[in-house]
């Protein structure tokens, strides 16, 4: 079991990081990605002993979670999710949505990253009328030492610790996964240890099954569309 500390990045937070393109400040995954911050919330309070998973009770939305009496995290955005789960006993699949899009919503983690001098964002006036915002990895520093940890287990067969393993799985569940290929090459034996790890994890397997079900009804609205 793992204790986070008050000034510690959390896995979602360090997930988000790895998905985002340093420049462009695009995340990979954009579509689908309330499921993948989901899990990771969901995750990071698992390894924290926050929640428990009733692996023998698994119904249409998966296992189902309950949130631990008097274990409420000291993190405001942990606290959150933790009495989102709290109010009622449902299945991982349900928390991943309710959490994903109402607690560790895109904006959110992006604020705290942006607080914490990890990312930077600029905004500007386009045609004196319309302001857009962009958003840039400042401390390229931390992000590098993160992805060293995660090539480490996929390259060169590092044990990884809890975080490490769930960061890898979640990756994995995710599917973006690849986009770090400039860092990680893109192997067959990267990703049988990436899913070995994402296997491992309730929480991940959860994603890779939301991730998948979306991607398939969108891809049969395509080809309704295409022969409508």
């Amino acid at each position: 079991m793992t204790m986070q500390t008050e000034n510690e990045m959390l896995i979602v937070e360090d997930l988000t990081l790895l998905m985002m393109d340093d420049r462009s400040g695009a995340i990979a995954g954009a579509g689908t990605l309330y499921y993948t911050l989901g899990g990771a919330v969901l995750v990071e309070l698992g390894l924290g002993g926050h929640t428990r998973a009733d692996e023998d009770d698994k119904g249409l939305n998966g296992v189902k979670v309950h949130a631990v009496a008097g274990r409420a995290p000291s993190d405001p955005l942990l606290r959150a999710a933790h009495t989102k789960v709290g109010e009622r006993v449902r299945g991982v699949q349900t928390l991943l949505i309710e959490i994903g899009t109402g607690v560790a919503t895109r904006e959110a983690v992006l604020d705290r990253l942006v607080e914490r001098g990890v990312l930077r964002q600029e905004t500007k006036k386009t045609l004196g009328l319309f302001r857009t915002t962009s958003t840039t990895v400042a401390d390229t520093e931390y992000k590098k030492a993160l992805v060293e940890k995660v090539r480490a287990v996929l390259i060169d067969g590092a044990e990884p610790d809890a975080r490490t393993a769930a960061l890898v799985g979640l990756l994995s569940a995710s599917g973006t996964l690849p986009t770090l290929h400039r860092f990680i090459p893109w192997s067959g034996k990267v990703h049988k240890r990436a899913k070995e790890l994402e296997q491992s994890s309730w929480g991940a397997e959860a994603v890779n099954a939301a991730v998948m079900r979306t991607v398939a009804a969108v891809s049969a609205g395509t080809v309704v569309a295409a022969t409508s």
